[in-house]
């Protein structure tokens, strides 16, 4: 019994003491860590709410311990006064037991249970399977990456992963976050530790944070997934898990991408059955957690406006890639991107590049005079409208330079006469590689009836708030521009919300065409264009030599006029001549699913999505 309360002794003084409390100030939580020393004097540290989460569970942990030790000072006639006094550790050291000092930020047995029920009642996203696979499976000398952008739930895989295990898989089980002071000496010391002391699993979250980590990632495969260690990294740096897989750990690696949030997963995990609000708000799970049928707090969307939607560019993607490339053969790689990053107008091209995303990546598309595609598209459309209740040349009359010089503001664009640094098509070339490693963009085939020089491409963003934000501002900057105040209420109503509308309907194509590519397998999936018309969407089925034809349309209402090109005789001709017989022609939209007695086929959108 003395051995034993010597041992639980050394425990509680290596556990923190006190207690963690929340506040809500501008509707933001903010945690703290309380405790008072030997002297009474009571100490407040701010803290972040992971460390939040694993302070809790050393402290129940020792409240715990010390009720086993009065137990126990009762049967030895033990004063225990002095051990439930002693005071804890500092905030920021490590609350393990002695008896395994890793020397990084590590979490294991009850401590590590209580920092994974964080996670309890949350829905999963459709590939925990792949991880699950990968550590209950017999695979050897590979690791497993989870990465992807801010704010797509991978610190919520890794709890969930946790709560799932057993009780003594779960003993067997390591987590260790990681911090930018540690380094990859550190991590192999701290596993030489797991491996000694016969742990199975092994967590490592925010790996990216490590500066040497991409140079020296194979020692997690080589020397520890090759004992028979699975080890699970996490992190947010893509493009850094990118340059790894490539080199340090190619064809030692299972992938698992988050970036990627489709219509179907999205609604399962937020319960958001609108492809509206999708388009708002959809790429990341911020709107809300993951407790299905809990209420949607829009304020805490990343891309609620242009602020917000700026803050997520410049933080998840633009400080993603340089934070890789200054990692990446310590800064070596920069390649095109070095005078820009020098000059500090890395962060513009991005944004540039990001508003401009559904036409090419080309010089022009950086360097030219800054002109909203939405606002000019908004111009063409309203003054042809047939119905005149409906119809305006407000815009063409109205001097939009105020507007324009609004937007550019906000989004921190920068003209050609500006830039120190001149813009080249290999720079253009790089930053869309690298989004392409990010999982942020998806070029999608555009075929043509008529012969092009070269492959024809549209890109799509795999994140849609983050486009649909920006026609916002530029509406946001409409209505309080001082020549648009004159125009009518309804003039303002109609130019507002055809911008608007105009946006989402694009929108709805690049999601419709994106989900379905990357479904599709062997069948391709491409826009076909004529020299007056296009087809939206062809799946072709090379097995069976035939085709499905689609137009999609951001409207709930039916129409002849939407079965235009689905019904032109010389374009059916043509289609049946390449890509063999039609199976199927179909009109999606936001009504219901009908087929007329005529034959043509309604889809109603969300339930096309839904039944990939």
């Amino acid at each position: 019994m003395n051995a034993e309360y010597q041992e639980i002794s050394n425990r509680i003084r290596s556990l923190p003491k006190g207690y963690v409390t929340q506040k809500i100030i501008n509707n933001k939580t903010y945690f703290y860590h309380q405790w008072k020393d030997d002297n009474g004097k009571m100490h407040y540290d701010s803290i972040s709410e992971d460390d939040a989460v694993i302070l809790r569970g050393g402290i129940e942990e020792r409240k715990n311990l010390q009720k086993q030790l009065k137990s126990i000072g009762k049967s030895i006639g033990r004063n225990i006064v002095s051990e439930l006094k002693e005071p804890g550790p500092v905030f920021g050291v490590s609350s393990m037991p002695l008896d395994y000092d890793f020397e990084v930020n590590a979490i294991y047995g009850n401590a590590l249970r209580n920092m994974a029920d964080g996670a309890l009642g949350f829905k999963k996203r459709d590939c925990l399977h792949i991880i699950e696979d990968y550590i209950f499976g017999k695979q050897m000398d590979k690791v497993c990456l989870i990465y992807g952008l801010r704010r797509t739930g991978k610190t919520t895989l890794l709890r969930q992963l946790i709560l799932d295990m057993n009780d003594a898989d779960r003993s067997r089980t390591l987590y260790i976050k990681a911090t930018v002071k540690d380094t990859m000496a550190d991590m192999n010391r701290a596993m030489k530790l797991a491996v000694k002391s016969a742990f199975k699993y092994v967590f490592i979250d925010e790996v990216t944070l490590i500066s040497d980590f991409i140079d020296s990632a194979s020692l997690f495969s080589d020397v520890y997934a090759a004992q028979g260690i699975k080890v699970i990294l996490s992190g947010t740096d893509s493009l850094g898990f990118y340059f790894a897989s490539n080199e340090e750990l190619y064809d030692r690696a299972v992938m698992v991408h988050t970036t990627y949030i489709p219509f179907r997963e999205h609604k399962r995990l937020l319960g958001i059955s609108n492809i509206d609000e999708y388009i708002r708000y959809g790429g990341t799970l911020k709107a809300g957690e993951l407790k299905f049928g809990d209420a949607i707090d829009w304020d805490e969307a990343s891309f609620r406006d242009d602020e917000s939607t700026r803050r997520y560019i410049d933080t998840a993607i633009c400080k993603n890639i340089q934070h890789s490339l200054t990692c990446y053969k310590e800064g070596s790689h920069f390649r095109n991107l070095k005078r820009l990053y020098d000059a500090n107008e890395l962060t513009n091209a991005i944004n540039r590049i990001i508003q401009d995303m559904n036409h090419e990546f080309t010089k022009e598309v950086i360097l030219r005079e800054y002109v909203s595609r939405d606002l000019r598209s908004t111009a063409q459309m309203l003054r042809k409208v047939r119905n005149s209740e409906n119809r305006t040349d407000a815009l063409d009359e109205m001097d939009t330079s105020n507007v324009i010089a609004g937007l550019k503001k906000i989004l921190d664009i920068k003209e050609k006469e500006e830039l120190q640094e001149a813009i080249t098509e290999e720079v253009a070339a790089e930053i869309k590689e690298y989004f392409a490693a990010l999982d942020l963009i998806e070029n999608i085939k555009v075929e043509s009836s008529a012969a092009v020089s070269g492959n024809l491409y549209r890109t799509v963003f795999t994140q849609p708030g983050m486009r649909y934000c920006q026609a916002q501002a530029l509406v946001y900057l409409l209505l309080r521009d001082k020549e648009f105040k004159g125009l009518s209420e309804r003039e303002k109503l109609l130019i507002s919300r055809k911008i608007l509308d105009d946006v989402r309907g694009l929108m709805l194509e690049d999601i419709v065409l994106l989900e379905t590519h990357k479904v599709m397998n062997k069948r391709r999936v491409f826009k076909l264009q004529f020299d007056v018309g296009e087809i939206d969407m062809v799946i072709y089925d090379p097995e069976n030599d035939s085709c499905e034809l689609f137009e999609i349309k951001h409207s709930n209402v039916k129409s002849d006029e939407q079965w235009k090109h689905l019904m032109d005789e010389n374009k059916l001709k043509y289609i049946r001549g390449i890509y063999g017989s039609i199976s199927r022609k179909c009109v999606l939209y936001n009504g219901q699913s009908e087929v007329l007695s005529d034959g043509k086929e309604y889809k109603n959108v969300e339930e096309y999505l839904c039944e990939f």
